[in-house]
């Protein structure tokens, strides 16, 4: 497996490649292209061309939530799809997964909406979409978590009263249940990669040595959102990782220097940005 960072918080290298709050990853396995979350706007797609990165040849669009700084990019690559269609130009038809709540509006206090300006409805109209709680395989080592069960309890989804959900039901409290990842079954043990880790690393973790029947974890890359952490959360999610023992971690997006600090006292850090590049066996 291929990892490529299209947009992080930060960028890498002596390219001039740009950067945002967001995170997209290109993803190359089996066989095929995953386009893994799309930042906040067209700067995936700008990233893409400088790294000659085709992405109308995707197989699979795979969102980790509907967060707009995951999910903004999502105009763009439609209408990239939408004008490859009206000029002839070659591409596939990726099919895009995620969890059900993905596409539904995310108030906060007085912002009207955080999450996904594009509707299911919208999407379905130039993707076909997948839209699942279970792990979905995408290839035969690759897998979309879906909804991660929470098994550890210093780490519930985050509790704040401003954000809210509007679901078929009505408009209820955001408990982030569409926060989900991917993992890769190396012949080493797992990689897990992350969009905000909303659900917590840990969590995250447990439920991926589930789904793949491997408790090994070889690297952890994405974002883990550890931001001013409460000091009991930063010190039981060092406690885990100890035990986990990952050969690496890359943190991106929403990790932060205090947190990274504290991670690198229990694993090894390594620094993570647009332009790196990461191969797995």
């Amino acid at each position: 497996m291929k990892i490529t960072i299209l947009v992080d918080n930060t960028t890498l290298t002596d390219h001039y490649f740009y950067g945002e709050p967001g995170l997209s990853f290109h993803i190359e396995e089996g066989g095929r292209k995953i386009l893994f979350d799309l930042g906040y706007s067209d700067v995936f797609l700008k990233n893409a061309l400088k790294m000659n990165i085709d992405l109308l040849d995707l197989d699979n669009i795979v969102l980790s939530h509907g967060h707009i700084d995951h999910t903004g990019g999502l105009f763009t690559l439609m209408q990239a799809y939408l004008e490859a269609r009206l000029e002839g130009i070659p591409h596939k038809n990726p099919v895009l997964v995620a969890h059900p709540f993905c596409f539904y509006p995310k108030p906060a206090g007085k912002v009207p909406d955080t999450g996904s300006f594009i509707r299911e409805n919208t999407a379905g109209r130039y993707f076909p979409l997948k839209l699942s709680r279970e792990p979905v395989w995408l290839t035969e080592k690759l897998v979309f978590l879906g909804e991660i069960e929470r098994t550890q309890n210093f780490e519930p989804a985050e509790k704040n009263k401003n954000r809210r959900i509007i679901a078929p039901g009505g408009e209820q409290p955001d408990d982030l249940l569409d926060d989900s990842a991917l993992v890769y079954r190396s012949d080493e043990g797992l990689v897990i990669i992350t969009g905000c880790a909303h659900t917590g690393i840990c969590n995250t973790i447990e439920y991926a040595r589930k789904v793949c029947g491997d408790e090994r974890i070889l690297e952890i890359v994405g974002g883990l959102h550890l931001l001013l952490p409460e000091a009991e959360v930063i010190e039981k999610t060092c406690r885990y990782l100890m035990d986990v023992h990952p050969a690496a971690i890359h943190p991106c997006h929403c990790t932060d220097l205090h947190s990274k600090i504290a991670l690198s006292r229990v694993a090894p850090i390594h620094e993570a940005g647009v332009g790196l590049t990461l191969e797995y066996h």
